[in-house]
């Protein structure tokens, strides 16, 4: 299986390509991100979507029953770049792609159309499982011991657990920057008993130093520029047909932080069309933060297309540039997405090409209000997971978006991989810092602040709209 498929270079006046067993994270010829690519005439692809159905009910630990119970690998002939032995799984992809009509309701859609995809029940609580499941199968098969990443939280959450989980385990070494990561998030690298080494400076610092640490000592690195981490991240898309019934929706949207899930997104319906198994490909709609927005401003200020791989690397060089005279620090509430030099923005450009794509900043209040609302009508979500909903209700209100189309809303993680940031939404408490001493009274519109009740039965009533009993 794995000698048809080969690593090649995205740069159009490169494309020079290399065996799955070269441990490469960008060409060496010319600087450029690689891709995972398959000789599909020679694999044995599906001859409709539906063939995935006899999978659906399977379960066991036989390798054949796990591979079928992972949300990743029971789609395992579109990511045929590993052999079933070599795969580590831990069950990932087990998700839910819900039609929520009273958040519907809410911003404006018709009833029926709004889905969200919670990539929030994978096992570490975000959808970074699905990309780490492929690239730990792959270091796995490579019989790497040592795995690092920069992380903002959830990629060293995952990257933990999976060290652990494949056998033989692997040590995992994760970098974050000095107060750049949830609570929930870092307890989760801590738990799973990775390595953490916490550097002066924000994601950008620490993913440079672990790529240079990597290139050093041979660490096998796992963060997004692996472009098998993106191959894994490719089933979110195929578990999203599968809910609908294989049916593609009018629009994907989801947020943009290090730009790998709008990546392999693109990758994923660009393969999926060329191979007949879709007839029509949807739009995308990637939604950054105003406090990090280099997608909008490459793609959107500056108008910065993909032009076929010979995307203007001058505006985008200019933009870092002055990024770097200016000192700029990316800084929002959304800890997951607060990325100024996102690793996967030309691939990111290809993904907008191909699903014929748009760029939306929001604030964090939208942000933080949206959030809100998901939480209210759904199972709630991380702070970056409600920006593709901020988004949504963004390009309703432009008619870009129609409420009759079908929307596929990208949830990336649990509500309770930053709890900090809900507490302070509906109390004022910044459980940080703990301070000021007295809350600062909310001012969200979807604000819920717990009431305070003196310790009588009177008043507790009196609190419930009820009248104590006589």
């Amino acid at each position: 299986m794995s000698d048809k498929a080969y690593q090649i270079c995205i740069n159009p006046d490169c494309r020079e390509t290399f065996s799955t067993h070269e441990v490469l994270f960008d060409c060496p010829k010319c600087d450029s991100l690689l891709d995972v690519e398959y000789d599909w005439d020679r694999l044995a692809v599906p001859s409709s979507l539906e063939f995935f159905e006899h999978r659906w009910g399977t379960k066991g630990l036989k390798t054949q029953g796990r591979l079928d119970f992972s949300g990743v690998w029971r789609f395992r002939e579109l990511l045929p770049f590993v052999p079933p032995d070599s795969i580590v799984t831990i069950g990932e992809g087990r998700t839910l792609l819900e039609e929520n009509n009273p958040l519907a309701r809410e911003i404006g859609m018709k009833l029926g159309h709004l889905f969200l995809q919670y990539e929030g029940l994978n096992p570490s609580g975000s959808f970074k499982d699905n990309g780490m499941t492929a690239a730990f199968s792959l270091a796995r098969r490579l019989g790497r011991k040592r795995v690092a990443c920069a992380s903002t939280g959830n990629t060293s959450a995952s990257l933990a657990m999976f060290a652990h989980k494949t056998a033989p385990p692997m040590q995992g070494i994760v970098f974050i920057g000095s107060g750049k990561i949830a609570f929930g998030k870092l307890s989760q690298a801590l738990d799973y008993g990775a390595l953490t080494l916490q550097i002066e400076g924000d994601f950008d610092a620490c993913l440079r130093r672990v790529r240079q640490v990597s290139d050093k000592i041979g660490l096998y690195l796992m963060n997004s520029v692996n472009p098998f981490r993106l191959e894994g991240q490719k089933a979110i898309m195929y578990r999203v047909l599968e809910a609908r019934d294989w049916e593609v929706p009018d629009w994907i949207i989801c947020p943009g932080g290090n730009l790998g899930n709008c990546s392999a997104f693109g990758k994923a319906f660009r393969e999926l069309h060329q191979l007949g198994l879709i007839k029509r490909i949807p739009r995308l709609a990637v939604i950054v933060a105003t406090g990090a927005n280099t997608l909008y401003h490459v793609h959107e200020t500056d108008n910065v297309k993909w032009n076929g791989g010979r995307f203007d690397r001058d505006k985008i060089n200019a933009l870092y540039a002055t990024m770097e005279k200016t000192h700029y620090l990316p800084h929002t509430i959304a800890s997951a997405i607060e990325i100024a030099h996102p690793v996967n923005l030309p691939k990111s450009l290809r993904a907008l090409d191909i699903m014929n794509g748009l760029v939306r900043q929001v604030t964090d209040e939208d942000i933080l209000e949206h959030k809100a609302l998901v939480g209210r009508y759904g199972f709630g979500c991380e702070p970056a997971s409600a920006a593709s909903v901020a988004g949504l209700r963004q390009l309703l209100g432009e008619q870009i978006i129609s409420p009759d189309d079908h929307v596929v809303c990208i949830l990336t993680g649990h509500e309770l991989k930053d709890p900090d940031a809900t507490v302070k939404y509906h109390t004022g408490i910044d459980m940080k810092s703990l301070t000021p001493p007295e809350p600062i009274p909310p001012t969200g519109t979807s604000s819920n602040p717990p009431r305070k009740v003196a310790d009588d039965l009177e008043a507790i009533c009196e609190a419930l709209g009820e009248r104590p009993p006589s």
